[in-house]
This record gives C-alpha cells, structure tokens and sequence, in this order.
C-alpha cells in the first residue's frame, strides 16, 4: 500500500489522508484499525473518520459500511482495476493516542498511524507492506523511530518519504513535529544502539533540559541495559511533547514512546515530579510489553479482540520496574521513591470494590474501565493492575532475596525474560506457565499459587507483603505526602481520602468519595459540591483546621453540602486527624532501599 498523509491542517485538528490499495476486480472490505496497541482495547476512533472516497479504474465507487462491524467498508472494485484509491479525513480535537485531549495545536502535532489508514480485511498486519510519506506545516520539524528515505520541498513545505515498513512497524513509529523542536542524544557517538530525546513545544523556552535531566536520561538507558542486558530494538526515539493545550499521555511502543506533558513539565519542579516515572514505565515496555507480550494480547491484525488478563504483569510489572528504574536513575530520590510507594498503597489499601472484584478482573474488563470517571472509583475500582501489580511484583522481588539470601532478585528474572539477544524488534508471546517456570528457574518457590491468590484475592485491604519484607510499614501521620501535597497544588483540590474519605475540587465539586468512608457513611457521594464546614465556608485551610480539632474533641464535624441544587447538613463521625500515609522503617534489613541501588556504574 502507499499512504500520504497531509498534516498542514493540523492546527485545526484535522489529518488527510491518501492510500493506493492493491486489489483485485470484485467485492472487496477495508477495515479501519478497531483494537489499538498499548491501550489493549477497541479503542480506534472510528467516529472521528470523515469525507471517505473510493475511486478505480477512473470511476468514483459507492462504499457501504457493514452494518454491524462499524469499522468495516465495503465496496465492489470494478473490470479492469488493480489499484484502489481511498481518501480520508481525520478529526483530532480528542482521543490523542487513545486518551483525552487533541492531537495537535498551533504548534505542535502527535500523529498516530492508526487514525489515518485502512488496510484490507482478515489481513495479517506483518504482511501487509506500507510505503508512507506525509507532509508538515512549513518549518516544523519531527521527530519518529520510522526510518526516512528521503525529504523533498513542495513549495514552502517539506515532504518526508519513508522506507517501506510493515503495517506493523507503521502503527507502532508514531511521530510527532512542530514548530519548536529538539533532539538530545543519550549515547556517545559511534554507540548503538542510538538512543535520542525528541522534543516539541510551544514555545523554545519549554524545550530547556536541565543538565541533570540529561544524566539522568543517559543513567536511565545504562540502567536499562544493566537490568535486561540485551535492546530489542535498532535504536530508541522518547517521543515528547510538551503542551499545556494537546493531549496528555503515555503510549509504548519497540522502538519509541509518545509522551505529552505539561509545557513546563521540564522547568516546574512539582510538574517534574509527578512526571519523572513517565519515560522509564513507557521505556520498559520496549522488553515487557512489545518484546514479551502475553498471549492475549498478541494479535495477527487490529481488528482481533485482545485478552488482558495478564495486564498485571504487562503493565504492573512495569510500574513495579519503571518506579524503581525512575529511582535508580537519579529522577527521583529513595525518599521521593517511598513517598510514592505509600500513597500507592494506602489508595489500594482503601479500595473498597477489593470485596467484590479481583485485580484480575480489573485487567480483564480494561475496555470498559479505561475511560471511566472517578466517580465511586474505590467501589468500581479502576486501572488497578499498575498500582496493584506493583506491589504484587515488589512482593515477588522481595521473596526472591529472602529465599536466595540475597543472591537473586527480580532483575536476575528481567534478564532471564526479557533479555536474550539484541536486535530487530520483534514478539515472543507467553503464557501464565510461561511466567511461573521462568521465576521457578531463578528461585524455586509456590509462584503459581502464590500469584493466583493474589490476582483472584477479594480480601479487603492490599497486598503489603513487600512493602514488609522491605524493612518498612504503612504508617499515617498529619505530616503532607510528598505526592499527595503536590498533587493538592497541581489540581487545585484538597485530599482527605484517608480521614473523611473525599477528595474535593477548588470549587467544592466532590470527585470521589470512597466507599465505606465516615462521609460515605453519613451519606455523602461523588458530584456533591461542599459548601461549608462546621458553618464556615470551606476553603482547604478550613478542612485541615476542622480535620486537626477532631482528635480533641467529641462533635462531628459538619459538612454543608449541595446535591442537585438542594442543601443538607451532614454530620460525620470522625476524631481521628489529618491522616498522610508514609513508610517507616520496622526492624530487619532495608531489602527496599537495596532494590533501588543503580546496577550500572
């Protein structure tokens, strides 16, 4: 197939696209990429799809969509044609990479295959050959994994051509341009395989890394080869965008990742610190994720269903390896590390849908819990194979030291797994089997029984096994959480998830209240709007006060509530303080800050 895709309307968040199909006279489908890689559900947005044309053998052909497969075209190629012509808009105002927020803005764009081609029916994505070029508003520059054939002038505009590529090596090359671009090389010169930063933003001053940034990124690579000792990949583009305006996301794939930030990620410390994990986790999945894949999710084309119920270690294990790669590469201290680790297990520890759905579950039901609201999330639950499957595989690292005496650990596992040889991108599936022989190879132990309980667990309370084999203990005390307090001034709202059981907005809009809690209990609910506290306007100062006077006094604390334009005042029981979770040391040796220690010199 040839694909040109004109990116010069991109600031108004609409792609055009052009494809030559080889066909053969007679009925003919075309399908529009449905189940997308990285978000493990059908996530293509079809709907965004407009102005479709298909013409042959000179002739304009009428298409008609299948009427219960929506992402099916069907059309009847005329005598006589051999090639298809189909063209195409594509709306991007939001579903940037499978999540909220537009593709592009005045100076910058994300473009993501998938949302610009159709490719024949039953075909399997390896066979099917692309030969793709697109053009980009004057002046921008890109940056992409894709490999680039050659770059000619069209006017005042540039026209990028690219070495013919597999559908699948297509979809999985995004690219992202603008205005304001940089690249900062991450290995020496004359060191494969390359590794760069690409960065676009909206203005030059957000493209400004900082020195130790740059280390740390260079420290994070090194970290990388040390852990799984071998690269699956020819060389690694970290695709980043910076804008306040595009779509915010986090999307792997084998020889890049599409990240976008804030603006001024880069330059605002707090905005550094609730982003610096994002490039390691995204980063990991080169090996776990697109190297190793489960079976599940190993689909021969993108209109194949996928199975996630492995999703714990597809993408728990890689928050496990991305947290603690984001600590052994200098972007976050050992105590920022911890901070983070115990705001992930007292959210988990107060999830009160753990009584009804397994982690499993959580994994499986991924395409309808992907895009749910916070909205009684503690009940629903949500996403919760990341967070849970960190603390499972902290878990399974820690038993790995205890039981071999600290000769082995998970990362003896990762280059077992995920290592092998270096090369070319490419998929080895695997099974749950699969997974319990390998960990049986570096410690014998009951993995499978073990991992099973804990996947199908419906026991209140999460698993902290490894927090506690770690040498540490979920403590709460009225001093801030590093990440929860930061987090309070990036969205301006107030926590008090783990006394009262609510989070509120800055105009007073509850966006969750957690099940169970005393403002659950007093019946308070998501999407009230608090008002008042104990007759004053409420502000955050005024929770906090209200919260530190309860431990010395026996009254309620009163909340002035608004539901649907009527007022109540309820009146919760609680005595307990302000209640911020941290670690504290317990006895036995620090198995955690051993964990964190960089394995590269």
């Amino acid at each position: 197939m040839q694909l040109f895709v004109d990116l010069n309307d991109a600031p108004r968040n609409i792609y055009h696209s052009r494809l030559t199909i080889p066909v053969k006279p007679g009925p003919f489908t075309l399908v529009y990429p449905k189940w997308i890689p990285g978000n493990h559900r059908p996530s293509g947005p079809i709907a965004n799809v407009t102005g479709v044309k298909m013409e042959a053998a000179g002739q304009t052909l009428a298409w008609r969509r299948d009427p219960v497969d929506m992402y099916a075209f069907h059309v009847d190629v005329p005598a006589g044609a051999n090639e298809l012509q189909v063209s195409l808009d594509t709306i991007t105002n939001d579903g940037s990479a499978g999540s909220s927020g537009p593709a592009a803005t005045t100076n910058v764009l994300d473009l993501n295959w998938n949302q610009v081609v159709l490719y024949p029916q039953g075909a399997n994505s390896d066979e099917v050959q692309v030969e793709a070029s697109l053009g980009t508003p004057s002046g921008w520059k890109f940056g992409t994994a894709m490999p680039v054939a050659r770059v000619t002038k069209s006017g005042t505009n540039e026209i990028i051509g690219f070495k013919p590529v597999s559908l699948t090596t297509l979809v999985d090359s995004p690219l992202i341009a603008g205005a304001h671009y940089r690249q900062i090389e991450l290995t020496k010169p004359g060191e494969t395989p390359v590794h760069v930063i690409d960065m676009v933003s909206e203005s030059e001053a957000g493209l400004a890394m900082a020195p130790a940034d740059e280390a740390a990124y260079r420290k994070l690579v090194a970290e990388t080869g040390a852990l799984f000792g071998a690269r699956h990949y020819l060389e690694y583009h970290f695709l980043l965008t910076l804008s306040d305006e595009a779509g915010h996301h986090g999307v792997e794939h084998h020889q890049s990742s599409d990240n976008s930030v804030a603006e001024r990620m880069l330059l605002d410390p707090d905005q550094h610190l609730m982003e610096a994990g994002l490039l390691p986790h995204e980063f990991t999945h080169s090996w776990n994720g697109k190297y190793r894949r489960p079976a599940g999710l190993a689909t021969r084309n993108y209109q194949d269903p996928m199975v996630g119920d492995l999703l714990w270690v597809y993408e728990g294990l890689t928050e496990y390896l991305g947290t603690v790669l984001t600590a052994r590469s200098g972007l976050w201290t050992p105590e920022q590390y911890r901070e983070a680790l115990a705001e992930t297990a007292a959210m988990l520890d107060h999830r009160a849908g753990r009584t009804w759905r397994p982690l499993e579950d959580t994994a499986r039901s991924v395409q309808i819990l992907r895009m749910a609201g916070p909205e009684w999330q503690s009940w629903r639950r949500g996403l919760d194979y990341y967070p849970e499957g960190e603390l499972i595989w902290l878990e399974v690292d820690t038993i790995i030291r205890q039981q071999s005496r600290g000769q082995k650990s998970l990362d003896d596992f990762c280059r077992l797994f995920h290592g092998g040889e270096s090369g070319p991108p490419k998929v080895v599936p695997y099974t749950f089997e699969d997974l319990v022989q390998a960990l049986n190879q570096v410690v014998p132990y009951e993995w499978a029984t073990l991992l099973k309980e804990l996947v199908n667990s419906t026991k209140a309370g999460a698993p902290l096994g490894g927090i506690e084999r770690g040498g540490w203990r979920l403590v709460y005390n009225d001093q801030p959480n590093l990440f929860i307090h930061t987090g309070e001034k990036l969205r301006k709202s107030a926590d008090a998830a783990y006394s009262l059981g609510f989070v509120v907005k800055e105009d007073g809009e509850l966006s969750d209240v957690i099940y169970g809690s005393p403002a659950y209990e007093a019946g308070i609910g998501p999407e009230m709007k608090l008002v008042a506290i104990n007759g004053r306007a409420w502000s955050r100062e005024v929770l906090q006060d209200a919260l530190r006077a309860s431990k010395d006094s026996k009254q309620p604390i009163d909340l002035l509530v608004e539901n649907a334009k009527f007022f109540k005042t309820y009146s919760v029981a609680y005595h307990d303080g302000i209640r911020n979770p941290h670690l504290e040391r317990s006895d036995g040796a620090d198995v955690l800050g051993e964990i964190l220690k960089p394995l590269s010199k």
